[in-house]
């Protein structure tokens, strides 16, 4: 068990208004306690103040209406009460107050043609644990095993924890909001999907393993990017003589749900290290570049006359690249640079 609120984060507050999406459990509420410990907070979990929110909206406003300018207002889990942002908007624009609007799932918002405040709000987002957020408690086969996510950390029983995760994660934000018309349909994807961690996605197949059609599986994975579990990374196109693989690999956001989804806690496989360490890399890569900004853009890098030969990412920046291979061995072996190899040849990115 891991004391995670004493635990610095990496990601830095903005001086103005800003979403903060991250999956649950991530620390979202805990940083912005922490950060904002003079700021009026709404929880939105909080069932009472969300029934009276939601009966009555124009409630909000009379809460906030004695603030000074400049005051900073906190509203957890703003999807859940999309409407709210009209009056933070107004409150923006013509009061000078300051909203941290946090959230751990972003469809309700992209997809039902909700104010996002026009641009007056930034984006940030909170990820699990980076291993220099845990200092000297980082362990590479914890974080493997149960993964780096605060919630799971701190609890005394993680594997528990994490089982209990998947089940919330169905039935608050799946059932509960009514994302998928069939949830037993969803639930039997899920382990499906985490069997693809670090794999090319190809919808076909995957509706045939799944038992569901082509536009079934696009709202499945849709869904999973916007409840923030799972991302995509695209592969990347030189534009020249070689022709590269299109399709995404899909990639969860921690490790420990990766293994929750597919049922198979416990002890590491030999065969799971290399999938999971490559994910790990994946969502370190991500995280940085979202609390620092390292890169414009991230892919991976596999020809198609060339099966075998890859490149497990591919960083932009303006005009210059770096490629990353990403290998759970314990020796290094020529073959693992055969990709590295290549890709050095393109005039594109040497």
């Amino acid at each position: 068990m891991v004391i995670t609120q004493e635990l610095p984060r990496l990601l830095q507050p903005p001086r103005q208004s800003f979403f903060l999406f991250g999956p649950r459990g991530s620390g979202k509420s805990t940083w912005i306690r922490q950060r904002f410990p003079k700021a009026l907070r709404f929880d939105l979990l909080d069932e009472a103040l969300y029934q009276e929110l939601l009966v009555r909206p124009a409630g909000f406003a009379d809460r906030i209406r004695h603030l000074p300018p400049r005051s900073w207002v906190c509203v957890d889990e703003v999807q859940r009460l999309p409407s709210l942002l009209n009056e933070v908007h107004r409150s923006i624009e013509e009061r000078g107050l300051r909203f941290v609007l946090s959230g751990s799932s972003a469809r309700k918002l992209r997809h039902g043609g909700v104010n996002l405040l026009a641009g007056r709000a930034l984006l940030r987002s909170m990820h699990p644990f980076l291993p220099p957020e845990l200092e000297g408690r980082f362990s590479l086969d914890a974080a493997l095993r149960i993964g780096t996510l605060p919630v799971v950390l701190a609890s005394t029983r993680p594997e528990e924890t994490l089982r209990a995760y998947i089940h919330s994660y169905l039935k608050e934000e799946i059932q509960a909001e009514a994302l998928v018309r069939s949830l037993a349909g969803f639930a039997r994807f899920l382990p499906i999907a985490a069997l693809l961690h670090g794999q090319m996605v190809n919808v076909s197949s995957l509706a045939r393993d799944a038992g569901v059609a082509r536009t079934t599986v696009n709202d499945y994975l849709e869904i999973l990017e916007d409840t923030l579990l799972a991302f995509r990374v695209p592969g990347f196109e030189a534009r020249l003589r070689v022709r590269e693989r299109k399709h995404p690999k899909l990639y969860w956001v921690d490790a420990g749900l990766v293994r929750a989804a597919k049922e198979q806690l416990g002890p590491l496989a030999v065969e799971e290290r290399g999938p999971l360490f490559e994910g790990l890399v994946a969502n370190c890569l991500r995280a940085w570049n979202d609390y620092r900004g390292l890169y414009d853009e991230l892919n991976y890098w596999a020809p198609t006359e060339a099966r075998g030969l890859e490149v497990d990412f591919l960083l932009r920046r303006g005009k210059r690249f770096v490629a990353i291979e990403a290998k759970a061995g314990t020796r290094y072996r020529p073959e693992d640079a055969r990709g590295l190899d290549a890709i050095a040849e393109l005039p594109r990115v040497s």
